[in-house]
């Protein structure tokens, strides 16, 4: 057992959502999880204080289902963290790079690193994920096979990095929040707030148009709004949000008091300092 508290994240050790654990919560020990309902689960039990979940990348987008998962969590958003995907190549200790001809990472980072794989000549090949691929590389004693994954994935399974960050693109980057069981509305950081929240519109005329009005009205800057199906309806449609600021702004108080007027739901999910890098 240990004294420290834990925070959990999908994947194994190694994972880019472990080092957003390390960078973010360095005085946490990081939990890893097989599938992110494990995740929740493990801050609802107390088996961890905190969870790091993936909600977007610039390269790929929003992370499939995790929209739908967070307002049924019952936990809270109270803070994000953003991480540099750094890609490289990783084998056993003595293994030359003219000696691997395939390489194993997530389907996603494959094509990131195309360029570097042509000009080498190698292979590459879908895995489960990057930190697993580097882990069967290590425990099967693989000569010919490399893995792409983040430097810590090297570090937690003992192999030699080739080749350092290999990505094609210099940009991209995945966007975290850490969510807890109890709400944090405290006012805290140097970069202002942000608030997320779901609603659901009444099922009348223009009814998204006047429950987004009050926001342009009161000069709020709506960072994110996505739309996904409830239920598998087509008619019953959820909105995320993210806007800059507060609840008990005055300007955000108003907002939010018009966007209840026409909606049949609003659940604020989280209260949060914005991270500087999204600046």
């Amino acid at each position: 057992m240990t004294d420290h508290p834990r925070i959990a994240f999908q994947g194994e050790l190694g994972a880019y959502s472990h080092q957003a654990c390390q960078d973010a919560r360095p005085d946490y020990v990081p939990l890893p999880c097989h599938t992110f309902e494990d995740v929740i689960d493990a801050v609802k039990d107390g088996t961890a204080e905190l969870a790091m979940l993936p909600v977007e990348n610039t390269t790929y987008g929003r992370v499939a289902d995790i929209h739908r998962l967070l307002p049924e969590s019952g936990l809270n958003i109270v803070d994000e963290a953003f991480v540099r995907v750094h890609i490289s190549l990783m084998a056993l200790p003595g293994v030359t790079m003219e000696e691997i001809e395939l390489v194993r990472a997530h389907l996603v980072l494959l094509p990131q690193c195309r360029d570097f794989l042509d000009r080498y000549g190698i292979r590459g090949e879908a895995a489960a994920d990057s930190a697993g691929a580097a882990a069967e590389i290590a425990r099967r004693g693989l000569r010919n096979v490399g893995a792409l994954a983040s430097d810590l994935a090297a570090d937690a399974y003992g192999l030699n990095i080739l080749a350092h960050h290999i990505e094609d693109q210099a940009h991209n980057t995945t966007r975290f929040l850490i969510m807890a069981r109890a709400p944090d509305f405290t006012r805290r950081g140097d970069h202002g707030m942000v608030t997320t929240f779901v609603f659901r519109v009444r099922n009348i005329p223009a009814a998204l148009y006047k429950a987004l009005g009050g926001f342009a009205t009161n000069g709020i800057n709506m960072t994110k709004l996505e739309s996904y199906m409830v239920k598998g309806s087509f008619t019953a449609t959820q909105f995320y949000a993210d806007i800059e600021g507060h609840p008990e702004d005055p300007g955000v108080k108003l907002a939010l008091e018009e966007l209840d007027y026409f909606t049949d739901h609003v659940g604020i999910l989280g209260v949060y300092p914005a991270d500087p890098r999204r600046l």
